[in-house]
């Protein structure tokens, strides 16, 4: 691993600008109707349960990454097959979270630009920044994160003064009962976002105030769970939610809503550098911990040799991964939830705690 520390601060904006990724400017929960913030705030609580368990695995080996303890746990051979299936997970994510920044840009300002050179551009930044290590992710996290709540506020207010809020479209309370609300929860929303909490795994070790790591995965956790549960009934309350199920990028048409004394409009600009803030860090992060599984399992000197032909990959793989925006959509929210999401955010790290605790009671019986 690389010998690097992040403080809580760089850690905390990490993760709230991870969680948030795509997940602002998408119609997420959207199945759940005017209940959409609900379902979110159920998936949180999913999202806890989840971080709890990365969390005591990490207590049990607070110095190895994910790749580490899955061989310390599985053993030599079936730890490292598991590890690999991870770098291969974390991988296919960060592309697929490449693809959705480049359909969004070529949506909303740039419709006549390649596809390819949107991400080309993007992994580029992506890969000067990794290649400089993670400490200066963390303190670019810590800058940006400033900024991101700066848009945050000014967006509000200019929504709020426009006029364009309609609580009313926020009623009434439970129209469809409660199971579109459960059945979106769980899995979806406690999958997407707040499940992928799973990458930290990989750099909860370099945080150095280990004792501190729950309190910052848990703060970052709930704050950014809220802002998206308040950002979805936002766009409901100024949309509709017939339009928000249309749209594919609802908070974009809710501040185009946005029109003060004839004046202030069109601010699109608002939210495409939102979701350029918030998709880098997490586009970075599953790149990143990708390419530290590899140093890991690879027994390589430093992650700087692959970052780069790593990167290639990542264009490459981002590019075919759907034939068009519909299709990559299409898959994110029906194909690869049970058969990915749910084995390698649930029920691997599960067996890990379970055969993690049963091996350390025998140590402390046999002491």
């Amino acid at each position: 691993m690389e010998k690097a520390k992040i403080s809580v601060i760089q850690l905390f904006a990490m993760m709230f600008l991870f969680e948030l990724g795509s997940a602002l400017v998408v119609s997420l929960a959207s199945d759940a109707k005017k209940d959409a913030w609900l379902a979110i705030l159920l998936g949180m609580c999913g999202g806890i349960v989840l971080f709890f368990i990365y969390y005591f695995l990490f207590r049990q080996y607070p110095n190895l990454p994910l790749t580490g303890y899955a061989r310390q746990i599985f053993g030599k051979y079936i730890g490292w097959i598991i590890g690999l299936l991870y770098v291969v997970y974390f991988l296919y994510i960060a592309a697929r979270d490449l693809r959705d920044f480049g359909e969004l840009l070529l949506s909303s300002t740039m419709p006549k630009t390649p596809l390819s050179t949107l991400n080309i551009l993007m992994i580029l930044a992506i890969c000067y920044v990794l290649y400089l290590g993670i400490e200066v992710l963390g303190r670019t996290a810590e800058v940006f994160i400033v900024v991101l709540i700066f848009f945050g506020f000014t967006g509000n207010l200019l929504v709020y003064f426009s006029g364009s809020v309609d609580l009313h479209n926020l009623q009434p309370f439970l129209e469809n009962g409660w199971k579109s609300i459960l059945t979106t929860a769980f899995p979806l929303t406690t999958f997407f976002p707040f499940g992928e909490m799973i990458v930290f795994t990989m750099l909860l070790p370099y945080l150095n105030r280990s004792e501190l790591a729950k309190k910052v995965g848990l703060s970052a956790l709930i704050s950014s769970g809220l802002i998206l549960s308040y950002t979805t009934s936002l766009d409901i309350a100024v949309l509709g939610v017939e339009e928000v199920e249309r749209s594919t990028f609802p908070l974009l048409s809710t501040i185009g809503k946005v029109n003060l004394l004839e004046f202030i409009q069109r601010l699109d600009a608002l939210v495409v550098f939102t979701m350029l803030i918030t998709m880098f860090f997490k586009i970075s992060i599953y790149f990143y911990v990708a390419v530290i599984g590899m140093v890991d399992l690879f027994k390589m000197k430093n992650h700087q040799q692959i970052v780069l032909p790593a990167g290639v990959i990542l264009i490459f793989l981002s590019m075919v991964i759907a034939s068009d925006f519909s299709e990559h959509i299409e898959e994110g929210l029906n194909v690869i939830q049970y058969p990915l999401h749910m084995p390698f955010m649930v029920i691997i790290p599960s067996l890990m705690l379970l055969v993690a605790i049963i091996r350390n009671r025998f140590k402390n019986k046999a002491n």
